[in-house]
């Protein structure tokens, strides 16, 4: 798992990444200096769900999968992640535990922004960080409304729309009355 980056090649990959479109060069130069480089091996735990939330990641090479704990199974896959995929970014926004657990499931290397040295950028007022945390509130934004979809179609598909629920409680309530 040998890897040579330039600080341009690094800043390059950065601006490919959905997460930091919005900065520009000297920007990234704020950012890059806190970034630090990190290798997983296939198998290797990234991090635990229930976990405290130390840092946030960008998948430069390799692959990583997303579990979550499941009452019926010891866990249950949600997502695969690639190349500039970035995640653990809501444990930077509200300090909570993991909510998921991070596995590489091939040799992987990652950019990790420790959240400590994030937060003293949001400290100092820097335009970079700024911008970072927004881009990360609307891609949580992506991912409710995706959720949201998920939710609406599962319920769909079971015949538990809120109409079919509003006209169960009618009907129960003209059969209790009826019954009277």
């Amino acid at each position: 798992m040998e890897l040579s980056l330039t600080l341009e090649q690094v800043i390059d990959f950065l601006l490919e990444t959905d997460l930091f479109c919005d900065l520009d060069a000297g920007e990234l130069g704020d950012i890059v200096q806190i970034m630090q480089l990190q290798r997983f091996r296939a198998e290797q735990a990234i991090f635990s769900e229930g976990d405290a939330g130390n840092a946030w990641f960008v998948i430069y090479e390799g692959a990583a999968r997303v579990e979550k704990r499941d009452p019926f199974t010891p866990t249950r896959e949600v997502a695969t992640l690639g190349s500039h995929a970035c995640f653990g970014e809501m444990a930077i926004l509200d300090d909570s535990p993991r909510s998921a657990s991070v596995t590489a499931t091939e040799d992987t290397t990652a950019f990790r922004f420790p959240a400590a040295m994030f937060q003293m950028l949001l400290e100092e007022h820097s335009v970079a960080a700024y911008k970072l945390v927004h881009a990360m509130a609307k891609t949580l934004c992506v991912r409710q409304r995706r959720m949201n979809q998920q939710l609406t179609e599962l319920v769909d598909e079971q015949g538990l729309g809120i109409t079919s629920l509003t006209s169960r409680r009618a009907s129960s309530g003209a059969e209790a009355i009826s019954s009277e």
